[in-house]
């Protein structure tokens, strides 16, 4: 049976008269599957289909589980990997149509935190050298400002002098984390893209990274783009989620309407398994049963229908459109 709901204003105004920071419109990154003749036997679909908008100032929250596409996501708006197909739009420039030296302009811009604090530095250089690194390749200033910026960057994100001249293994994982926040820093971007900058961490760090991350937001205007698959972290720092699933947006709503009434059954899963605070409170939690299918060759209809506690017939012929249920909140899903 089609679900009715209520209709939920947001409590953030909307900002529809604003233009985006960045938009996404249909994006896909589909890897190729050789023979050992090189011939291509099937794709890949790690991403299919995705569109959002992140605004100046504001944080987008990218959750789902592992292997959904969100890390292929950021890497792909930052060209580390191109495209399949797809568009996004930074301050009303298409970034996968511009030639390498004008988007080398705007990579000035665009930066990104990676997942592994360690494996993203170089282990034989020392830290100051590190974080000097972006400002000689973008010819910013002599070697003593560009030391005195190094310093102040440092300052920034809660580290001193003293760690100009160390390696990465003499750093903790928070410690490296807030070096690679740094370094993505340190050029004054207007977006960064985090890429579960936090899962690697102990909870008691990720929540020093999830505060200096919003005071960094607060102090210098800047855009995340937040991907992380634990979705109770994500809610303390999106101002908007975006929850994906099989390389696709299965729901996209402002993050407190996205938890007062979370319209898919994929979203209410994951919410059912964030702790509540108090133990005289308990959760129902929503056991989803299955695996989740392969991207080689994805469900037909609903990508969700094989796990969907409430599938329907049409789910397993149809795909579901995108629709917006209620005020500025979207869901791909055929019981609405």
């Amino acid at each position: 049976m089609p679900v009715t709901i209520k209709n939920i204003e947001s409590t953030e105004p909307l900002i529809e008269s604003m233009k985006p920071l960045l938009e996404v419109k249909g994006l896909k990154k589909h890897f190729p599957v050789r023979n050992p003749l090189g011939r291509t036997e099937a794709l890949v679909k790690a991403v299919n289909d995705v569109s959002f908008q992140l605004y100046e100032g504001k944080t987008y929250g990218l959750v789902g589980e592992s292997g959904c596409g969100k890390s292929t996501t950021g890497r792909t708006l930052l060209r580390l990997i191109e495209p399949t197909a797809g568009e996004a739009f930074y301050q009303g420039k298409d970034i996968f149509q511009l030639k390498r030296d004008e988007f080398q302009k705007i990579r000035k811009q665009m930066q990104m935190v990676f997942q592994d604090p360690y494996a993203s530095l170089n282990p034989r250089k020392r830290i100051g050298n590190t974080l000097e690194e972006p400002l000689k390749i973008h010819g910013i200033g002599t070697k003593e400002e560009r030391i005195e910026r190094v310093m102040s960057i440092l300052d920034k994100v809660g580290l001193g002098m003293e760690h100009f001249y160390r390696y990465p293994h003499e750093f903790s994982g928070g410690q490296r984390q807030r070096i690679g926040l740094a370094r993505a820093l340190i050029i004054n971007p207007k977006l960064v893209i985090c890429d579960e900058p936090v899962s690697a961490l102990d909870v008691s760090i990720q929540s020093q990274i999830i505060n200096l991350l919003r005071r960094l937001q607060e102090d210098l205007n800047l855009a995340f783009l937040f991907i992380a698959h634990d979705i109770s972290v994500v809610r303390h720092i999106s101002d908007r989620i975006g929850v994906m699933y099989l390389g696709q947006m299965v729901e996209d709503a402002p993050t407190d309407n996205l938890f007062a009434e979370p319209l898919h059954p994929y979203t209410q899963a994951l919410l059912s398994v964030v702790p509540i605070p108090n133990p005289k409170f308990k959760r129902e939690r929503i056991i989803l049963k299955g695996e989740i299918p392969s991207p080689l060759n994805p469900p037909s209809g609903c990508i969700f229908h094989t796990r969907c506690p409430h599938v329907m017939k049409i789910c397993k012929t149809e795909p579901p459109v995108k629709k917006e249920i209620a005020t500025d909140h979207f869901v791909s899903c055929h019981l609405y």
